[in-house]
């Protein structure tokens, strides 16, 4: 053990792609704000937590305002990534298809207007408009059907790489394989209320003082916080990923796109792969060092189902492979993007509930801007607090649009 003290502006806890990208937009932006000893700390290698494990998907298609404009205003930076950031993330446009029931209707039409307010490009299509861009596809079932043409899908390891190559380029310090142990505060003396965050302890020893923490560890945030007195509702959960060798000359090419009814949400991968995931389907996960990684015979025989109901020809394919990963999820399956009341100097960044990858380019920015300036400016934040868990103020999410990844 060392016993070693070092000073940063801002220690962040998590190299995923929201801890590189919050340290990129710190780095970016430091001529403003003047935080320019930045140090990342991950406990293992950057992006092996939910990171490494993300479908990647690229979509707009949300029923409130805020998590839509995050996805459109993030899909700008995928689309100019090299320019902005440097690097490859893999942006590849496949365009994304949400096919609606009955059922549905009401909710479809109203989520589809509210991502229009925010930018999104984004409109219901006929179900022969559905048959060119998906052949291969069961479309006369679908009650509407909507169509996002710049949606499709990155590598998000890849990404989070680019990220960190930048903000290494900027001066950020990233220490892999350090995992923090605590956030070491002590009393607020110029308010006599609360607290201040004045150091971050790692678990080999080491303690840099620093009066910034930013917690951006998704699924162990909730373990990470609990002895800090902070409870954060956010929960680990267990899902399961497949992708199938489909028949090319039955389905040659197809969007990425979600199928509400029946859960399910697609993508293609590279030139013959169809990847697939289900949004019903979840487990608890108490400890997330220690969960099942591959895909259960269940679950394969429940999503193949599944998934040919929208692509018959997909009854016949090759299951190639199927993993799993972890979400971290919230009560309404929202974010938290947010400093924590009573302990100056310390934000939280988690709680994406499987959505984070597509959202991550925004967030970098949004959280430099509530980090460096003190409030946001490029959009409201506001429903992503962290105190509407207590006030019962929840974002109302649909559950059909809004688990589907």
């Amino acid at each position: 053990m060392t016993n070693t003290t070092e000073t940063a502006d801002v220690v962040i806890i998590g190299g995923g792609v929201m801890g590189c990208s919050i340290a990129c937009n710190l780095a970016l932006t430091a001529a403003d704000h003047g935080l320019r000893r930045i140090v990342l700390l991950e406990r293992d290698t950057l992006g092996s937590g939910s990171t490494g494990r993300s479908s990647a998907a690229i979509r707009m298609h949300y029923s409130t305002a805020v998590n839509a404009e995050l996805a459109w205003r993030s899909l700008q930076i995928f689309r100019n990534f090299e320019d902005i950031i440097g690097g490859e993330c893999g942006y590849t446009r496949t365009g994304y298809l949400v096919f609606a029931g009955e059922e549905d209707l009401p909710s479809f039409r109203s989520n589809i207007a509210t991502q229009q307010s925010v930018g999104v490009i984004t409109d219901i299509i006929s179900a022969g408009d559905a048959a060119e861009l998906a052949p291969g596809f069961a479309v006369d079932d679908a009650a509407a059907i909507a169509y996002e043409p710049y949606s499709g899908h990155a590598d998000a390891s890849g990404t989070a790489y680019a990220y960190a190559t930048r903000a290494r380029s900027e001066g950020v310090t990233i220490r892999l394989q350090t995992p923090a142990s605590a956030i070491e505060t002590s009393l607020d003396s110029t308010t006599r209320h609360g607290s201040r965050v004045v150091a971050v302890r790692t678990a080999g020893g080491e303690r840099i003082e620093t009066g910034i923490a930013v917690v951006a560890t998704g699924p162990w945030t909730a373990r990470f916080l609990a002895p800090h007195g902070i409870d954060a509702p956010m929960i680990a959960t267990r899902h399961e990923v497949l992708h199938f060798r489909r028949p090319l000359d039955l389905v040659p090419h197809h969007p990425g796109g979600a199928d509400i009814g029946n859960r399910i949400y697609f993508r293609p991968e590279g030139q013959d792969l169809t990847l697939v995931g289900n949004g019903n389907h979840s487990d608890v996960v108490d400890d997330p060092e220690v969960y099942a990684q591959r895909a259960s015979a269940a679950f394969i025989q429940d999503v193949w189902q599944r998934l040919a109901r929208r692509i018959p020809p997909i009854a016949d394919a090759e299951l190639t492979s199927g993993y799993a990963g972890l979400y971290t999820n919230t009560p309404d399956s929202h974010p938290v993007m947010d400093r924590i009341d009573g302990v100056d100097g310390l934000y939280l960044c988690s709680g994406f509930s499987g959505h984070g990858f597509k959202l991550s380019p925004m967030v970098g920015v949004l959280m430099a801007e509530l980090i460096g300036n003190g409030a946001t400016t490029t959009m409201d934040i506001a429903p992503l607090r962290f105190s509407r868990f207590a006030e019962g103020d929840l974002n109302n999410a649909g559950y059909g649009f809004d688990v589907l990844a």
